[in-house]
């Protein structure tokens, strides 16, 4: 499994399902994201089991990401046509509705193959999420297994420790959520931080 952390994120163009519902032919990365940071998650298939509560989840929390200036896109081996039909299925039906982001269909492999998140055996991409900063460069990645359903409210704590470090230069410590305190990158830095916050680490 590679790491891409501090390396830029692989582009690449393919059919997708905008938010909006148009089917395009030939998204690309780079373009869609150029001067803003992104978040990419990679997930097994549509119309399965741990996926559509992933899919529900990134959606429900689109007015978080938007705030933050943060584009969400979704990638799977599927076809466009499948992503289409499971965002015009009703979600007590097994579907995800009309989800606000990308899904883009990756039914050559070409994507989780450059993000090295294809399944060795099954053939599908593990449930990999990729924080790409506005400069194309990604800076948080974690890959799950396929039976386990990822966080997202922790993905938009890295966005926000993040979007902190880059306005502020200062590091975040374990557990950092928005509102408190960093930490100077120094020996000095550390020690002041420590001596009034180690007790709750």
């Amino acid at each position: 499994m590679s790491v891409l952390v501090g390396r830029p994120a692989p582009d690449f163009t393919a059919a997708a399902v905008l938010g909006s519902g148009e089917i395009v032919d030939t998204f690309n990365l780079a373009t869609a994201i150029k001067g803003k940071p992104a978040v990419i998650f990679f997930y097994p298939l549509d119309f399965t089991f741990v996926c559509p509560s992933e899919l529900i989840a990134f959606d429900h929390r689109m007015e978080e990401f938007t705030k933050r200036g943060v584009e969400v896109i979704g990638v799977s081996i599927d076809s466009q046509f499948t992503h289409n039909a499971w965002r015009n299925t009703p979600v007590d039906k097994g579907g995800i509705g009309q989800v606000k982001y990308t899904l883009v269909a990756d039914v050559k492999h070409e994507i989780c193959k450059a993000y090295d998140v294809e399944h060795p055996e099954a053939g599908v991409a593990f449930r990999g999420s990729f924080l790409v900063d506005k400069e194309g460069q990604v800076r948080h990645q974690v890959i799950n297994d396929l039976p386990l359903g990822r966080n997202v409210d922790e993905m938009i704590r890295m966005i926000d420790a993040l979007q902190f470090h880059e306005e502020h230069g200062e590091v975040c410590p374990a557990g950092w959520s928005k509102g408190e305190e960093g930490m100077t990158a120094s020996t000095e830095g550390v020690a002041a931080y420590l001596k009034d916050n180690s007790a709750k680490l």
